[in-house]
C-alpha cells in the first residue's frame, strides 16, 4: 500500500505540523482518538501504515526487515542477552531508535504499568554540562553498541556509536543505555573506565529526574510520535491481562523524515 491508497487531504496540513514539531520543535507529539475499538487489528495496521507514509519513509526495525512492528509480550525472557526488550513486559531503559522518528499506535493497554517516559536529550546534556562539564567531551567519542545478534550476516557483534554530534548548529543524540552496557558481555570489549562509568550513570540519573521527564499512559487510539534525535524514551514494566485477546499491543513505525 502507498499513501495514495489512503488520501488525507484535510489532514495534510496537520501532518505537516507534526513533521515540523518533530524535526524542529519540541520533538514529540501525541494524537488521540483513532477509533481502534471499531477496527480489526488488520484494519488498524493498514491505517497506521498509510498514515506513516504521509509523515515519512518507513524503515526496517529488526533483522527480519519488519517495517510495521508489533510491541507486545511474546513470552521471551528479559534476561536473554539476545532478546529485544519490547518483546517482554520488562522495564526498558532510556534509548533512541535507529530512525528520525518512532511512532506508536496503542491498540490495547496493559492491565497495569507500561507507562511511556520521555525526556529531552538536550535538557539532559545541558544539566550534565552544568554538573560535570569535564565528562561531556566523552559523549562525542564512540561507545560500543551491542547489536544483540541483530546483524543478518552474523559477523558484527557491536558497532561504534558516538552518543552526541552537532548538525547545522543543533545537538543530535543517539543514546542506548541497555545496549551500551550489555556490550560488556563480549570478552574482547575493553571494560569501562571510571570516567565512562561515571558518565553513563550520571547521564541516566539526570534523565530519570522527575523535574525533567514526562510520563504518560498511552490509551487505545493514542499515537505517540517521537524524534530520536532530541528525545530519549523509556518504558516502565507492566502486568498484562490474563485474557490473550486483551494483551497489551502497540503498533510501531520507524520513519525517516523527507
Amino acid at each position: 500500500m502507498t499513501a495514495a491508497d489512503l488520501p488525507l487531504p484535510a489532514l495534510a496540513p496537520e501532518i505537516a505540523r507534526w513533521r515540523h514539531e518533530l524535526a524542529s520543535g519540541r520533538g514529540f507529539h501525541v494524537v488521540s482518538g483513532v477509533p481502534v475499538d471499531r477496527w480489526s487489528d488488520a484494519e488498524a495496521e493498514r491505517f497506521f501504515w498509510c498514515l506513516g507514509l504521509h509523515l515519512g519513509v518507513p524503515g526496517a526495525q529488526n533483522v527480519a526487515g519488519d517495517l510495521l512492528g508489533h510491541v507486545t509480550d511474546t513470552g521471551d525472557q528479559a534476561d536473554d542477552a539476545y532478546v529485544r526488550l519490547y518483546r517482554t513486559p520488562a522495564d526498558i531503559a532510556y534509548h533512541c531508535d535507529a530512525a528520525d522518528v518512532v511512532g506508536l499506535l496503542c491498540l490495547r493497554a496493559a492491565k497495569r504499568g507500561g507507562r511511556s517516559r520521555i525526556v529531552s536529550s538536550v535538557a539532559v546534556y545541558d544539566a550534565l554540562i552544568t554538573q560535570r562539564p569535564d565528562l561531556a567531551p566523552r559523549l562525542y567519542d564512540p561507545f560500543l553498541l551491542d547489536v544483540r545478534n541483530e546483524d543478518a550476516s552474523g559477523e558484527i557483534r557491536y558497532l561504534p556509536i558516538p552518543p552526541c554530534r552537532h548538525a547545522d548548529g543543533a545537538l543530535r543524540t543517539f543514546y542506548h543505555s541497555d545496549y551500551f552496557r550489555s556490550v560488556m558481555r563480549h570478552d574482547d570489549v575493553p571494560r569501562f573506565t571510571d570516567e565512562e562509568q561515571t558518565l553513563l550513570d550520571l547521564y541516566e540519573e539526570i534523565a530519570s529526574s522527575p523535574d525533567l521527564y514526562l510520563e504518560m499512559d498511552l490509551a487505545p487510539g493514542d499515537i505517540q510520535w517521537l524524534s530520536n534525535h532530541t528525545i530519549l524514551h523509556a518504558r516502565t514494566a507492566y502486568e498484562d491481562h490474563d485474557d490473550p485477546a486483551r494483551k497489551r499491543h502497540l503498533l510501531r513505525l520507524w520513519l525517516s523524515l523527507p
